[in-house]
Formats: C-alpha cells, structure tokens, sequence
C-alpha cells in the first residue's frame, strides 16, 4: 500500500534526494580529482600521459564494484528492509570519501598510495553500488501510482546535482588559491567537506519509517533466502533487456563528466576553471531534462520518454565533438549541455521505471542489479575507450560509439510494453521484459 499523506512523502522524498546527492558527490569528486591532480599526487613516476591514463582507470574501478555493492545490499535490502541498507550505504561512501582525503602521497608513502585510493575507490564503488535501488525505492514503494515518475525525480537528481556542486567545489578552490597550494593540499578539501554531508543525510535518513508495501510482502510471505537467485530464476529477461536499454545513459553521462573535461583542457586548450564552471551549467541542463522526463512519464508513459531520450542520445552522440573541436568554450558549453539533456531525460524515467519491473520480495536486488550492470557497461567501459578510440581513429569515432550505444537502447526500449499502470504488484507481469518502459 502506497500513501498519501504529504508530510510522509515529502520526508521520503527529502530522504531519498540528499542522500544520493552526497553519495554522488562523494563519487564525483574522485573523478574530478581523477582528471585534475591524481596523475601528479598517486602516479608521478608514470609520467603525465600513463598517469593519467591510470587516474582514469581508477575512476572506472568503481564501476566493477557496483554490481557486487548492489548484490550484497540488495541481499539485506530486501531481507531486512530498505532503511538499514541506505543509512549503511551512505556511512561506508563517507567513510571511504572522507579517508581518500586523508591518503599520504606517493612522494609520503611510495606505492603504498595508489594501492590505498584504489581500495578506497572499490569501497565507493560498493557503496553507490547499493545506495540507487534503495533510494530508488523509497520513493516508488511510497508514492501514489499516478504520481510515482514526479516522486522518482528525486533519487534521479543525485548525479546531476552532486556533479555540479563537486564542480563548484574545486572550481572554487581554483578560484581562491595557486596551482601549487590546490596540488599539495588543496584537492583534499571536498573529500574531508564530505563529512559534514554525511552527519546531515543521516540525520535525515534516520527519520523515515519502512514503507508498508515491503512491511506488507514480509508480513505475507517472509523474506527471500537468497534474492539474487529468484531474480535470475524468474525475471533475468527483464535484468538484460532493462541493463542493455540503460547502458547508452551512463556512456553518455561519464562521458560528458569525466573525459571531456580532461580532453576540454588538454586538447582543446580551454583554462581548468572555465571548464568547471562551464560544467556546473551543463549539470543544470541534466537537471532541467531529468525533472522534465520524470514529469513526462506519469502523462505519456515511461516507454514513450525512454524512446525520446534514446532517440536524443543518437542525435547527440553525433553532435557532440564537432561542435566542441571548434575550440571556443560556448561551443564546449552547447556540446556539453547537449549531451547532458539527453541523459536527462532517459534518466529521469529509471527510478519510476526498474522497480515497477521486480516483485516486491527481491525488488531491491532485482532493480539494483540492473542499474549498476548498465553503469559497467557504460560508465566504465566508455571513458577509458574513449581516450583510445581518440588516439586511433579522431573524436568523431567517440561520437560514433556513443551513438550506438544509444541506438541499443532505443531498440531494447522498443521492444518492450510500458510499466507506466504498473500497481507495484507483488507478482509484476512477465511480459513487462524491459528497461526503460
């Protein structure tokens, strides 16, 4: 049973959004801090080209992690209950975040560094890896049918926002004092900042109440013994088809967040502070397109959103570097916004859309093991080909990539029937084998 009572869904909503903002942040200022200062602090002696390529690499690291942090908290998620799970999720990100400002250098420690930020960085990757599906449920277990896409919005303002504010973050440090004192000292503030962050999400965390739809489904039935297995046992079609739809999502968006901003000021030449402040108007693009797409799917259906963000992902795909190569930072500015849009607005559907896909009993590890599959198979992949299909073949080629990711998605999402008068059912149909319906 959903509720109705506003004070109670403005809790939740409150709850879900802070939350996976700072988780978000705490992600994103590694990848920030990745593209800017990792290469010089953990990974001198590669050189500047190696170690950046390292730094990038550790970003990705991440990624390999999520499916296992979505596995392991979708476990206790659904077994004993979404609450728990979400004030651990948000505790290990801080933990993590908070010592990788704390990690001595390479020049402190010698290779004992590197070897700490990236066990550091899996401890992230777990972390979010568990916190999105939560979040994510929070809401959609809450939330009146016809209104479960606007309530979705909110777990879904966590990457765009979180970027922005890691972007304003360090281009504020970059602003107030010299490249020397920013690289000896200066990078580590955002990470230590997130402490802060964190006492505040679980105060608020702490004050909401499990949703009776999952108080309900053990009432009734008990938890699972072992969620993962009845997900691949009974719906592994929706898993694939629903990863393969959302993958063009997270190569876009890493994309966008991460090797642009290195490529925006190595080969394009553009100053690191007017990239940074150029992003944060990017993420508020993602914003506006992700409350937009959120809106859209309670009006016209998730599948019909998720058709137009897929279709816009190809569009933008291929716009995207002629118009940065032409070097002029508005031009960065439009390509940047561009592709940010398109995420939005597919990404706005996904926290409504993968949970009215999984039975309430394995919910949790059934949505979250969809989404971070897709993060892999975008998010981490995608940068790191990136840089290569750039030294091969020409900027175009990374377009031309991104594009057919996206037109996967578009005919996953295709294939698939609309969730949108999903009751949140404890047995959801089987026909509904999608993602971004």
């Amino acid at each position: 049973m959903t509720t109705s009572d506003p004070k109670r869904l403005r809790r939740i909503a409150a709850a879900s959004a802070s939350g996976t903002i700072i988780e978000f942040y705490d992600f994103a200022i590694f990848g920030t801090a990745a593209v800017l200062v990792f290469s010089k602090v953990f990974f001198p002696s590669l050189g500047s080209s190696a170690g950046m390529a390292v730094s990038l690499a550790t970003v990705g690291v991440a990624f390999v992690a999520r499916p296992f942090g979505s596995i392991l908290f979708g476990h206790f998620g659904d077994r004993l209950g979404r609450k728990v799970t979400l004030v651990s999720t948000l505790l290990i990100m801080g933990g993590a975040t908070v010592a990788i400002g704390l990690t001595p250098s390479a020049d402190t420690i010698g290779p004992l560094a590197p070897v700490i930020i990236v066990l550091l960085r899996v401890l992230q990757g777990i972390a979010v890896g568990g916190e999105w599906a939560g979040a994510s449920l929070l809401t959609a277990e809450h939330a009146p049918a016809g209104k479960r896409g606007f309530y979705g919005l909110f777990p879904q303002l966590g990457p765009s926002v979180g970027f922005m504010l890691a972007c304003a973050t360090f281009l504020g440090l970059s602003m107030t004092m010299s490249d020397e004192a920013f690289l000896a000292w200066g990078w580590r503030i955002p990470f230590l900042a997130s402490f802060v962050l964190v006492v505040l999400g679980l105060y608020i965390r702490l004050s909401i109440a499990e949703s009776d739809v999952f108080k309900e489904a053990m009432k009734s039935n008990g938890p699972e013994r072992f969620p993962l297995g009845q997900v691949m046992s009974e719906q592994w079609r929706q898993v694939v088809v629903s990863s393969l739809a959302s993958t063009y999502l997270f190569g876009l968006f890493y994309v966008g967040v991460t090797f642009l901003t290195s490529y925006a000021t190595s080969e394009l030449g553009l100053e690191r502070s007017t990239v940074l402040g150029l992003n944060i108007i990017g993420g508020a693009a993602l914003v506006a397109t992700t409350i937009l797409g959120a809106w859209l799917s309670d009006r016209i259906g998730r599948k019909r959103v998720s058709i137009i963000g897929s279709s816009a992902g190809v569009l933008a795909s291929l716009a995207v570097f002629p118009i940065i190569d032409r070097g002029d930072p508005l031009d960065f500015l439009l390509g940047l916004s561009l592709l940010m849009a398109a995420v939005g607005i597919g990404y706005g559907v996904l926290a409504s859309y993968l949970p009215e896909l999984f039975a309430t009993r394995y919910r949790y590890t059934g949505a979250g093991v969809s989404y971070n599959l897709a993060s892999v198979l975008g998010g981490a992949v995608t940068p790191v080909l990136a840089a290569t299909l750039m030294s091969s073949f020409g900027s175009i080629a990374i377009g031309v990539y991104l594009a057919i990711l996206s037109l996967i998605g578009l005919v996953c999402i295709s294939l698939t029937k609309d969730t949108t008068i999903n009751a949140m059912a404890e047995e959801p149909e089987r026909k509904h084998f999608s993602a971004a319906s």
